[in-house]
């Protein structure tokens, strides 16, 4: 099948799942109060004139505030009114932290992105340390699920990354790094005692720490998945050719809200610019004209991220992201759009801190 052939399969691919989702959001039998309660002060009914992705702009575009504060279950859709619910909250560098309920997305997600993992980097049955943000963020679960889906268990470490930038806006520079040391000596003490762990989740900044005081490679670490701000063009260079020489080192772009993105596989020729490409149908990424954000850029051409999730968990449209970055064409991997030289918005540099990510 031609690339094209393969983008126009995708595009309806996403169409019908918008179609199936917003049957499911918006009727009372299934969907969640937050959703029933809109589609009221509507002067349409969404099931009826949703016909695909592109028709979602009618129901304007999702506000950061909605998921702040309570009631958390008005997102709850009836359909899962009986099951355990996960609250898992955003990082809260931007103020009051955001709130998404979970049943079994973060779980789905994680099984999702195993599939895109080598068995020579990450081998099934190995063990896995994540060394990175734990308490109220899904991270720490579903590094954790990953972990047990290919087999193995997972070490963590505590860390509490609000502390880290407490201590930064504070100017509080030697606590920050104590804290830091603290954190990767955990991470040490872990390996140096199991030996069975050779796949790693952590964070730019903390990778960097980490091999400042071992050698991953001899401490028999095969493969490591890495995200953040901090995940660059630049970082993937002095990582692939400095820090972790030698071992499968996979970029990863994922939040509370979307899941995770898959990077485009490593090539030499894009001078090591990283391309991340949502998991359609479930999430999907538009990057619009920040001064015109009805407006979707060219390829190429800068763009505000816009995230759309689409599961029965959780029905997220158009959001603004406090991402920006250029629209990347699709491939035959993955054959939509996608994102490349993702960072923090150009106007955010001096007001978010992004502390150890």
């Amino acid at each position: 099948m031609s690339l094209e052939a393969k983008v126009a399969e995708a595009q309806r691919r996403l169409d019908a799942h918008v179609r199936e989702m917003i049957q499911w959001h918006f009727s009372p039998e299934t969907g969640a109060p937050f959703w029933i309660d809109y589609a009221r002060r509507l002067d349409f009914d969404p099931r009826k004139e949703i016909g695909g992705f592109d028709d979602l702009h009618a129901l304007g575009p999702f506000q950061d505030e909605w998921l702040r504060g309570g009631p958390v279950r008005r997102w709850v859709p009836k359909a899962y009114e009986n099951s355990p619910v996960y609250v898992f909250e955003t990082g809260g560098s931007t103020g009051l932290p955001k709130n998404r309920i979970s049943v079994r997305d973060f779980q789905i997600d994680y099984e999702m992105f195993s599939d895109s993992l080598s068995e020579e980097g990450f081998p099934r049955g190995a063990d896995w340390l994540m060394l990175g943000p734990t308490g109220p963020r899904r991270l720490r679960l579903a590094v954790e699920h990953l972990a047990q889906t290919r087999g193995g268990v997972c070490f963590h470490v505590d860390m509490d990354p609000r502390w880290v930038n407490q201590l930064i806006r504070d100017g509080k520079r030697m606590e920050m790094e104590a804290y830091k040391r603290h954190v990767v000596d955990q991470g040490l003490k872990i390996l140096r005692a199991h030996e069975s762990v050779a796949c790693l989740f952590t964070t730019p900044k903390l990778l960097e720490a980490l091999c400042e005081k071992i050698s991953l490679q001899q401490a028999g670490v095969k493969g490591i998945f890495c995200g953040g701000t901090e995940m660059n063009a630049q970082f993937n260079r002095f990582a692939r050719e400095e820090l972790i020489a030698g071992i499968e080192f996979v970029p990863t772009y994922g939040n509370t809200l979307m899941g995770l993105a898959m990077s485009k596989p490593f090539d030499p020729a894009d001078e090591y610019a990283i391309t991340y490409y949502p998991p359609l149908p479930r999430a999907y990424i538009e990057l619009l004209d920040p001064s015109d954000t009805t407006r979707r850029v060219d390829y190429g051409e800068t763009g505000r991220v816009a995230l759309t999730t689409l599961t029965k968990e959780f029905f997220m449209p158009r959001f603004l992201e406090r991402d920006e970055a250029e629209r990347a064409e699709p491939i035959d991997l993955y054959p939509w759009d996608g994102v490349e030289n993702l960072r923090l918005l150009t106007e955010l540099h001096d007001t978010v801190v992004v502390g150890v990510y």
